[in-house]
């Protein structure tokens, strides 16, 4: 993991650590992360109310997952096919927050998407969290993504990062409930992911301290 001087600021409270896992580091995540998704199987959120599926799939680990169907955004502590309990947040994330999260409360989800070359995602805020104070990290793996990041609201301005394998990101402050989206995938890239595609973890905290 690259130490923390190396960590770029791009915006108020938004870190971007470029290489932050070393090639080693991602292999032992991807595998970690395939474990996972052996026990917690993939599986298409649907948007509320149309029940339109996401482009990408995705699976959870950690105490609580986040689920997205007809009924709502939410999160809860079980798999929405399957019924078990999510898998336990790898070591190596963990150690992640710490160093890019320091002080903050330990994260209880770990949300896993995985893109396909077609997927996308749309500027969104991660806003479903009671807790709010704590920040997003993000960790890249796999193909490089052509990442956006706004404003607080929808209409301002936004620019645009290529976030490469091993990257990761932070939204804190003024800034954790920033828009944000992925515009496209650059396929061919990268040799991490024998099928290809990208992988992409979000470690959050949800609950407030009791």
């Amino acid at each position: 993991m690259t130490p923390a001087s190396s960590f770029l600021t791009i915006a108020p409270d938004v870190t971007y650590a470029p290489g932050f896992l070393a090639r080693s580091e991602q292999e032992a995540l991807r595998d970690a992360i395939f474990a996972i998704l052996v026990e917690a199987p993939p599986f298409r959120p649907r948007m509320p109310r149309t029940g339109k599926p996401f482009s990408v799939r995705m699976s959870n680990c950690g105490p609580l997952g986040w689920v997205s169907d007809e009924t709502g955004y939410r999160y809860q502590p079980t798999h929405p096919a399957t019924g078990r309990p999510w898998p336990p947040i790898p070591s190596v994330l963990n150690e992640a927050w710490t160093r890019l999260a320091p002080g903050a409360l330990p994260p209880e989800a770990c949300l896993i998407n995985l893109y396909d070359a077609k997927a996308r995602m749309g500027l969104h805020q991660d806003r479903d969290e009671a807790e709010l104070s704590a920040p997003v990290v993000s960790l890249s793996l796999g193909e490089s993504a052509l990442f956006r990041l706004g404003g607080l609201k929808r209409s301002h301005p936004t620019r645009s990062l290529r976030l490469e394998s091993g990257d990761a990101l932070t939204f804190g402050g003024e800034n954790r409930l920033a828009f944000h989206g992925v515009d496209r995938i650059f396929s061919g890239g990268s040799t991490l992911l024998p099928d290809g595609g990208r992988i992409n973890l979000t470690l959050r905290r949800v609950t407030k301290a009791k």
